[in-house]
């Protein structure tokens, strides 16, 4: 086999995969004084953080939101770069017709208040929930790590709540972030969530998700991603692009989805992944004039939101970008059903809502079942290190703190530090 080089340069480091794994991990070696290439099979870095134009909108890949307590982020990104507006800080429950409001009581007293007042909550279940977030904000992160670990319902239960407050508000809520509604993943990942969720603001920029990693590629030294350069094959002294361009190195780091990984690395054991689409009608008008997330007690959906409310500029002037989020893939009469649903819960005529783009992402989120390690060693052998959320909590913050990780073993086995 005749094989090109890709560049002439024997680098000390290459990345494969510009996720938010593989650049964070790429911007620890660079500042560590490493030479460093990332070689990234799409068009643009990112990974699943993509963001399309579509019909004059802003249109994610799968609906993605952006939290600004994640200690990763905070660490690597200048907020003020994206452009951020946050959602309303709490959310809406759609249940048998009603609208429930569930605020968050630090930031929103009176909506707090109003929501109360609706039935979503009694006395004990009130208690439990201020208990609860009180000790995960306060309790350092390593606490809640350590902790003994069961089903995010066990841990419900065992912190005092009701069965009828977790189906009306942890159910559907959790669905959206975990992916899953039998709420079996891990209480100790739960409560890390929930923590970060109290302490951050729910944001979209302007530009959309994709948008995170474009700013992360950018703070790299010019040159150090390749774009359209599909890794097929690892070698004895590096990578081959392309199935014959060589590009060579001291060290890989895998920092692809699991199944890419998977194929990369045939010996490595990934978990399986929960898969969501999102549908995205576009409306003459809004449904719902403020920037709230909305949940559905059914399940008909996990979650649903008006994303020209949070940002105007996702969606044409005068008209709305509704954003509708569902477990799974795009099954058939699935859109057509959730336009039944959508009516109810907004309250309007769904019928001439335009669907401009439907986004399954099969590999969104891996299952985190209660005993799953929150992070794992990402050297793999003499040489080779694989990092992204398949290693460490599912999340921007976890494919980071992974990529971060690997960088930090590299250092180690390449510099001695």
């Amino acid at each position: 086999m005749s094989i090109r080089h890709l560049d002439h340069t024997a680098w000390d480091v290459v990345v494969v995969g510009a996720g938010p794994a593989g650049l964070a991990c790429a911007a620890d070696l660079c500042a560590a004084g490493l030479r460093v290439r990332v070689v990234e099979a799409g068009d643009r870095p990112g990974g699943r953080m993509r963001t399309d134009l579509v019909a004059g909108c802003t249109v994610d890949r799968g609906f993605q939101v952006f939290n600004t307590a994640y200690p990763q982020v905070r660490r690597r990104v200048r907020l003020d770069r994206l452009r951020l507006r946050p959602f309303t800080p709490g959310f809406l429950v759609c249940d048998d017709g009603r609208r429930l409001r569930f605020a968050d009581p630090t930031r929103a007293a009176r909506q707090a208040l109003e929501g109360l007042a609706g039935g979503l909550a009694g006395p004990r279940d009130l208690a439990a929930l201020a208990a609860l977030t009180g000790r995960d904000v306060l309790a350092p992160a390593t606490l809640l790590r350590r902790g003994k670990d069961t089903t995010t319902r066990g841990a419900l239960a065992r912190a005092g709540f009701t069965d009828d407050f977790v189906a009306r508000f942890f159910r559907p809520f959790l669905s959206g972030v975990f992916l899953e509604d039998q709420l079996a993943t891990s209480g100790r990942f739960f409560h890390l969530v929930w923590r970060s969720m109290v302490r951050g603001t729910l944001c979209l920029p302007a530009g959309g998700i994709g948008a995170v990693p474009q700013v992360l590629a950018a703070q790299l030294p010019y040159g150090t991603v390749s774009l359209e350069s599909p890794v097929t094959e690892l070698t004895d002294d590096g990578v081959l692009v392309d199935g014959d361009r060589a590009v060579t190195a001291r060290a890989v780091v895998v920092a692809v989805g699991p199944a890419a990984a998977a194929r990369l690395l045939p010996r490595l054991a990934v978990p399986p992944y929960r898969a969501v689409t999102t549908y995205h009608h576009l409306a003459t008008r809004s449904p719902l004039r403020e920037p709230t997330l909305m949940t559905d007690v059914r399940g008909r959906f996990v979650n649903t939101c008006v994303l020209s409310e949070v940002h105007p500029g996702h969606a044409p002037r005068g008209h709305a970008l509704v954003a509708t989020s569902a477990l799974g893939g795009d099954l058939a009469g699935r859109e057509q059903a959730l336009r039944t649903a959508l009516a109810e819960c907004y309250e309007t005529d769904t019928g001439d809502w335009d669907l401009i783009a439907t986004r399954t992402v099969d590999e969104a989120l891996p299952a985190m079942p209660p005993g799953l390690p929150l992070s794992r060693r990402t050297r793999l052998g003499a040489g080779r290190y694989v990092c992204g959320d398949h290693r460490a909590t599912g999340s921007v913050q976890g494919a980071m703190a992974s990529g971060a990780r690997a960088a930090r073993e590299v250092l180690a086995d390449l510099t001695g530090g």
